[in-house]
Protein backbone atom coordinates (compact mmCIF):
# COMPACT_ATOMS: atom_id res chain seq x y z
CA UNK A 1 0.00 0.00 0.00
CA UNK A 2 1.26 3.64 -1.30
CA UNK A 3 2.79 5.55 2.02
CA UNK A 4 0.76 8.29 1.06
CA UNK A 5 1.16 10.40 3.91
CA UNK A 6 4.88 9.99 3.52
CA UNK A 7 4.91 11.65 0.62
CA UNK A 8 3.04 14.27 2.10
CA UNK A 9 5.11 15.12 4.87
CA UNK A 10 7.77 14.78 2.04
CA UNK A 11 6.42 17.91 0.09
CA UNK A 12 5.22 19.51 3.26
CA UNK A 13 9.12 19.71 4.93
CA UNK A 14 10.39 21.09 1.55
CA UNK A 15 8.25 23.64 1.01
CA UNK A 16 8.49 25.24 4.49
CA UNK A 17 4.75 26.67 4.54
CA UNK A 18 3.71 28.73 7.19
CA UNK A 19 0.25 27.57 8.76
CA UNK A 20 -1.80 29.32 11.39
CA UNK A 21 -3.51 26.85 13.91
CA UNK A 22 -5.76 29.48 15.86
CA UNK A 23 -7.58 26.95 18.56
CA UNK A 24 -4.19 27.07 20.16
CA UNK A 25 -5.73 27.08 23.63
CA UNK A 26 -6.24 24.00 23.24
CA UNK A 27 -4.14 20.84 24.56
CA UNK A 28 -4.30 18.99 21.35
CA UNK A 29 -3.19 21.84 19.15
CA UNK A 30 -0.08 22.95 21.23
CA UNK A 31 0.97 19.22 21.42
CA UNK A 32 0.31 18.96 17.45
CA UNK A 33 2.59 22.12 17.10
CA UNK A 34 5.26 20.87 18.85
CA UNK A 35 5.12 17.65 16.47
CA UNK A 36 4.94 19.83 13.10
CA UNK A 37 7.88 21.78 14.38
CA UNK A 38 10.28 18.69 15.12
CA UNK A 39 9.18 17.05 12.14
CA UNK A 40 9.88 20.13 10.32
CA UNK A 41 6.56 19.86 7.95
CA UNK A 42 5.73 23.81 8.65
CA UNK A 43 6.54 26.94 10.46
CA UNK A 44 3.82 26.92 13.21
CA UNK A 45 1.66 30.46 14.07
CA UNK A 46 -0.36 30.08 17.19
CA UNK A 47 -2.94 32.13 17.64
CA UNK A 48 -5.21 32.84 21.01
CA UNK A 49 -4.51 34.86 24.15
CA UNK A 50 -1.12 34.27 24.98
CA UNK A 51 -1.71 33.23 28.94
CA UNK A 52 -3.77 30.67 27.59
CA UNK A 53 -1.86 29.35 24.71
CA UNK A 54 1.38 29.39 27.44
CA UNK A 55 -1.47 27.69 30.12
CA UNK A 56 -2.48 24.57 27.22
CA UNK A 57 1.82 23.98 26.65
CA UNK A 58 1.92 23.59 30.31
CA UNK A 59 -0.75 21.28 30.70
CA UNK A 60 0.33 19.19 27.36
CA UNK A 61 3.97 19.11 28.85
CA UNK A 62 4.97 20.68 25.59
CA UNK A 63 7.95 23.63 24.82
CA UNK A 64 6.84 25.79 22.20
CA UNK A 65 10.36 27.22 21.36
CA UNK A 66 10.48 27.93 17.65
CA UNK A 67 6.65 28.49 17.65
CA UNK A 68 5.48 32.23 16.32
CA UNK A 69 2.59 33.01 19.06
CA UNK A 70 0.33 35.65 18.21
CA UNK A 71 -2.08 37.57 20.64
CA UNK A 72 -4.68 39.02 18.85
CA UNK A 73 -5.73 41.75 21.38
CA UNK A 74 -2.02 42.30 21.69
CA UNK A 75 -1.14 42.91 18.07
CA UNK A 76 -0.01 46.38 16.48
CA UNK A 77 -1.36 44.01 13.39
CA UNK A 78 -4.97 44.39 14.24
CA UNK A 79 -5.66 47.60 13.77
CA UNK A 80 -4.52 47.49 10.36
CA UNK A 81 -6.26 44.06 10.00
CA UNK A 82 -9.39 45.81 10.31
CA UNK A 83 -8.98 48.33 8.05
CA UNK A 84 -8.45 45.56 5.48
CA UNK A 85 -11.62 43.52 6.88
CA UNK A 86 -13.65 46.67 6.88
CA UNK A 87 -13.17 47.16 2.92
CA UNK A 88 -13.78 43.58 2.37
CA UNK A 89 -17.05 43.49 3.81
CA UNK A 90 -18.59 47.20 4.01
CA UNK A 91 -20.82 46.60 1.16
CA UNK A 92 -22.54 44.17 3.66
CA UNK A 93 -22.83 47.05 6.34
CA UNK A 94 -20.33 46.07 8.83
CA UNK A 95 -18.98 49.37 10.43
CA UNK A 96 -15.03 49.85 11.26
CA UNK A 97 -16.03 48.81 14.98
CA UNK A 98 -17.60 45.73 14.40
CA UNK A 99 -14.16 45.00 11.91
CA UNK A 100 -12.45 45.57 14.72
CA UNK A 101 -14.02 43.33 16.89
CA UNK A 102 -14.40 40.57 14.60
CA UNK A 103 -10.34 40.47 13.92
CA UNK A 104 -10.07 40.32 17.42
CA UNK A 105 -11.71 36.52 17.20
CA UNK A 106 -8.72 34.24 16.53
CA UNK A 107 -9.95 32.69 13.55
CA UNK A 108 -10.82 35.54 11.61
CA UNK A 109 -7.35 36.93 13.02
CA UNK A 110 -5.73 34.04 11.33
CA UNK A 111 -7.20 34.32 7.88
CA UNK A 112 -6.51 37.84 7.88
CA UNK A 113 -2.58 36.79 8.54
CA UNK A 114 -3.06 34.47 5.25
CA UNK A 115 -4.93 36.91 3.11
CA UNK A 116 -2.30 39.39 4.23
CA UNK A 117 0.86 37.07 2.93
CA UNK A 118 2.20 36.76 6.75
CA UNK A 119 0.61 32.59 6.90
CA UNK A 120 0.49 30.31 3.93
CA UNK A 121 -2.81 28.27 5.07
CA UNK A 122 -4.77 27.66 8.44
CA UNK A 123 -6.29 24.89 10.31
CA UNK A 124 -8.93 24.73 12.55
CA UNK A 125 -12.25 23.00 13.94
CA UNK A 126 -11.26 21.23 17.11
CA UNK A 127 -13.22 23.50 19.03
CA UNK A 128 -15.28 24.92 16.26
CA UNK A 129 -17.41 24.13 13.96
CA UNK A 130 -17.28 23.79 10.38
CA UNK A 131 -19.18 26.96 9.77
CA UNK A 132 -17.31 28.65 11.98
CA UNK A 133 -14.15 27.36 10.09
CA UNK A 134 -15.37 28.08 6.67
CA UNK A 135 -17.01 31.67 7.35
CA UNK A 136 -13.69 33.74 7.83
CA UNK A 137 -12.16 31.86 4.83
CA UNK A 138 -15.03 32.79 2.88
CA UNK A 139 -15.13 36.11 3.76
CA UNK A 140 -11.35 37.09 3.82
CA UNK A 141 -9.90 34.95 1.23
CA UNK A 142 -12.71 34.19 -0.89
CA UNK A 143 -12.81 31.61 -3.89
CA UNK A 144 -10.02 30.71 -6.07
CA UNK A 145 -9.55 32.32 -9.48
CA UNK A 146 -11.57 30.25 -11.92
CA UNK A 147 -13.60 28.59 -8.98
CA UNK A 148 -16.96 29.32 -7.46
CA UNK A 149 -17.49 26.78 -5.19
CA UNK A 150 -16.01 25.66 -1.84
CA UNK A 151 -16.14 21.78 -1.65
CA UNK A 152 -14.79 19.12 0.13
CA UNK A 153 -12.83 15.62 -0.44
CA UNK A 154 -11.31 12.80 1.69
CA UNK A 155 -8.37 11.03 0.56
CA UNK A 156 -9.18 7.48 1.33
CA UNK A 157 -6.20 4.76 1.50
CA UNK A 158 -7.91 0.89 1.21
CA UNK A 159 -5.59 -1.26 2.51
CA UNK A 160 -4.49 -4.79 0.31
CA UNK A 161 -6.69 -3.01 -2.44
CA UNK A 162 -6.13 -3.47 -6.26
CA UNK A 163 -8.66 -0.78 -7.12
CA UNK A 164 -8.03 2.96 -7.85
CA UNK A 165 -4.17 3.86 -7.33
CA UNK A 166 -3.46 0.83 -5.33
CA UNK A 167 -5.94 1.48 -2.71
CA UNK A 168 -5.46 5.44 -3.03
CA UNK A 169 -8.55 7.64 -3.88
CA UNK A 170 -9.89 10.96 -3.46
CA UNK A 171 -13.36 10.62 -2.52
CA UNK A 172 -15.88 13.79 -3.24
CA UNK A 173 -18.19 15.71 -2.11
CA UNK A 174 -18.22 13.75 1.13
CA UNK A 175 -18.19 16.70 3.41
CA UNK A 176 -19.74 20.05 2.62
CA UNK A 177 -21.75 20.48 -0.59
CA UNK A 178 -25.21 18.92 0.32
CA UNK A 179 -26.96 18.30 -3.28
CA UNK A 180 -24.92 20.45 -6.12
CA UNK A 181 -26.53 20.98 -9.39
CA UNK A 182 -24.99 20.06 -12.29
CA UNK A 183 -23.07 22.57 -12.65
CA UNK A 184 -21.41 22.56 -8.94
CA UNK A 185 -20.58 18.96 -9.52
CA UNK A 186 -18.66 19.62 -12.62
CA UNK A 187 -16.71 22.07 -10.69
CA UNK A 188 -15.87 19.19 -8.10
CA UNK A 189 -14.87 16.88 -10.19
CA UNK A 190 -12.51 19.40 -11.85
CA UNK A 191 -11.32 20.22 -8.36
CA UNK A 192 -10.76 17.17 -7.23
CA UNK A 193 -8.84 16.08 -10.34
CA UNK A 194 -6.38 18.82 -9.56
CA UNK A 195 -6.19 17.64 -6.20
CA UNK A 196 -5.63 14.34 -7.35
CA UNK A 197 -2.11 15.31 -9.36
CA UNK A 198 -0.81 18.66 -7.40
CA UNK A 199 -1.55 16.62 -3.58
CA UNK A 200 -0.70 13.04 -4.46
CA UNK A 201 0.97 13.30 -7.93
CA UNK A 202 -0.96 10.80 -9.42
CA UNK A 203 -2.86 11.33 -13.34
CA UNK A 204 -6.75 11.62 -12.38
CA UNK A 205 -9.47 9.32 -13.45
CA UNK A 206 -12.44 10.28 -12.68
CA UNK A 207 -15.79 8.62 -12.49
CA UNK A 208 -19.10 10.60 -11.84
CA UNK A 209 -21.01 7.59 -9.76
CA UNK A 210 -24.88 6.76 -10.28
CA UNK A 211 -26.78 3.99 -9.51
CA UNK A 212 -27.02 4.09 -13.30
CA UNK A 213 -24.24 2.96 -16.15
CA UNK A 214 -24.36 5.49 -19.82
CA UNK A 215 -28.03 5.21 -19.95
CA UNK A 216 -29.40 2.02 -17.74
CA UNK A 217 -31.70 3.79 -16.29
CA UNK A 218 -33.70 7.23 -16.45
CA UNK A 219 -34.32 9.55 -13.52
CA UNK A 220 -33.54 13.19 -12.72
CA UNK A 221 -30.82 12.24 -10.37
CA UNK A 222 -28.65 10.54 -13.38
CA UNK A 223 -29.60 13.28 -15.56
CA UNK A 224 -27.81 15.91 -13.34
CA UNK A 225 -24.49 13.30 -13.58
CA UNK A 226 -24.93 13.17 -17.03
CA UNK A 227 -24.99 16.71 -17.66
CA UNK A 228 -22.16 17.72 -15.26
CA UNK A 229 -19.84 15.11 -17.19
CA UNK A 230 -20.56 17.08 -19.99
CA UNK A 231 -20.33 20.21 -18.60
CA UNK A 232 -16.68 18.71 -17.13
CA UNK A 233 -14.75 17.56 -20.13
CA UNK A 234 -15.95 20.22 -22.08
CA UNK A 235 -14.34 23.12 -19.36
CA UNK A 236 -11.23 20.50 -18.93
CA UNK A 237 -11.00 18.62 -22.02
CA UNK A 238 -7.42 17.64 -20.82
CA UNK A 239 -9.07 15.53 -17.78
CA UNK A 240 -9.72 11.91 -18.14
CA UNK A 241 -13.69 12.24 -16.75
CA UNK A 242 -16.44 9.47 -17.38
CA UNK A 243 -19.54 9.15 -16.37
CA UNK A 244 -22.70 8.01 -15.35
CA UNK A 245 -20.79 5.42 -14.13
CA UNK A 246 -22.06 3.01 -11.65
CA UNK A 247 -19.29 1.86 -8.59
CA UNK A 248 -18.54 -1.24 -9.78
CA UNK A 249 -18.12 0.10 -13.73
CA UNK A 250 -16.13 2.99 -12.23
CA UNK A 251 -13.69 0.16 -10.30
CA UNK A 252 -13.27 -3.63 -12.05
CA UNK A 253 -12.17 -3.01 -15.14
CA UNK A 254 -13.92 -6.46 -16.98
CA UNK A 255 -17.22 -4.76 -15.71
CA UNK A 256 -16.08 -1.13 -16.75
CA UNK A 257 -15.40 -2.64 -20.18
CA UNK A 258 -18.53 -4.46 -20.34
CA UNK A 259 -20.97 -1.42 -19.27
CA UNK A 260 -18.98 1.36 -20.67
CA UNK A 261 -16.64 -0.13 -23.41
CA UNK A 262 -13.52 1.96 -25.06
CA UNK A 263 -14.00 4.49 -21.86
CA UNK A 264 -10.69 5.68 -20.36
CA UNK A 265 -12.14 5.71 -16.93
CA UNK A 266 -14.47 3.01 -16.37
CA UNK A 267 -12.51 0.02 -14.39
CA UNK A 268 -9.68 2.06 -13.27
CA UNK A 269 -11.37 5.17 -11.86
CA UNK A 270 -8.80 6.77 -8.80
CA UNK A 271 -11.12 10.11 -8.01
CA UNK A 272 -14.48 9.04 -7.28
CA UNK A 273 -17.40 11.68 -7.79
CA UNK A 274 -20.73 11.44 -5.64
CA UNK A 275 -23.81 12.97 -6.42
CA UNK A 276 -24.63 14.38 -3.65
CA UNK A 277 -23.57 14.62 0.46
CA UNK A 278 -25.65 11.72 1.35
CA UNK A 279 -24.09 9.32 -1.03
CA UNK A 280 -20.67 10.92 -0.73
CA UNK A 281 -20.60 11.09 3.14
CA UNK A 282 -22.27 6.90 3.45
CA UNK A 283 -19.96 5.94 1.13
CA UNK A 284 -16.50 6.77 2.88
CA UNK A 285 -17.79 6.09 6.56
CA UNK A 286 -18.56 2.83 4.85
CA UNK A 287 -15.22 2.41 3.01
CA UNK A 288 -13.52 3.66 6.55
CA UNK A 289 -15.41 0.65 9.12
CA UNK A 290 -15.89 -2.08 6.26
CA UNK A 291 -12.88 -1.42 3.92
CA UNK A 292 -10.33 -0.63 7.22
CA UNK A 293 -9.35 2.28 5.27
CA UNK A 294 -7.60 5.29 6.35
CA UNK A 295 -9.81 8.42 6.10
CA UNK A 296 -8.05 11.62 5.64
CA UNK A 297 -10.25 15.03 5.80
CA UNK A 298 -12.52 16.27 4.99
CA UNK A 299 -10.38 18.87 3.40
CA UNK A 300 -11.54 21.28 1.98
CA UNK A 301 -10.35 22.83 -1.95
CA UNK A 302 -11.72 26.01 -4.40
CA UNK A 303 -10.66 28.60 -1.28
CA UNK A 304 -7.79 31.41 -2.74
CA UNK A 305 -5.49 30.25 0.12
CA UNK A 306 -6.08 26.61 1.82
CA UNK A 307 -8.17 26.83 5.15
CA UNK A 308 -8.79 23.31 6.71
CA UNK A 309 -11.34 21.93 8.62
CA UNK A 310 -11.07 19.22 11.80
CA UNK A 311 -13.60 16.97 13.55
CA UNK A 312 -14.16 18.13 17.17
CA UNK A 313 -13.31 14.84 18.03
CA UNK A 314 -9.82 14.91 16.11
CA UNK A 315 -6.33 13.83 18.11
CA UNK A 316 -3.15 15.61 17.76
CA UNK A 317 -1.71 13.64 15.17
CA UNK A 318 -4.98 14.52 13.06
CA UNK A 319 -4.01 18.07 13.63
CA UNK A 320 -0.59 17.39 12.02
CA UNK A 321 -1.35 15.34 9.25
CA UNK A 322 -4.27 17.77 8.10
CA UNK A 323 -1.25 20.52 8.80
CA UNK A 324 1.02 18.41 6.40
CA UNK A 325 -1.97 18.47 3.21
CA UNK A 326 -2.28 22.16 3.63
CA UNK A 327 1.21 23.07 3.87
CA UNK A 328 0.89 21.19 0.14
CA UNK A 329 -2.08 22.72 -0.89
CA UNK A 330 -0.77 26.33 -0.29
CA UNK A 331 2.42 25.44 -2.75
CA UNK A 332 -0.21 25.85 -5.46
CA UNK A 333 -1.32 29.44 -4.31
Amino acid sequence: MPNVMETIYGKAIAAQKRIVLPEADDVRTVTAARKIMDLGLAQVVLVSGEDKIHAAAKEAGVNLSGCRIVDPSKSPARQEYAKSFYELRKSKGITEEQAYDIVGDPLYFGCMMVYSDEADGQVSGATHSTSDTVRPALQILKTAPGCKLVSAFFVMIVPNCEYGENGVFIYADSGLVINPNAQELAEIAIQSAKTMRSLLGYEPRVAMLCFSTKGSASDPIADKVVEATAIAKERAPEILIDGELQADAALVDWIGQAKSPGSPVAGKANVLIFPDLNSGNICYKLTERLAKAEAYGPVLQGIRKPVNDLSRGCSADDIVNVSAITAVQAIDC
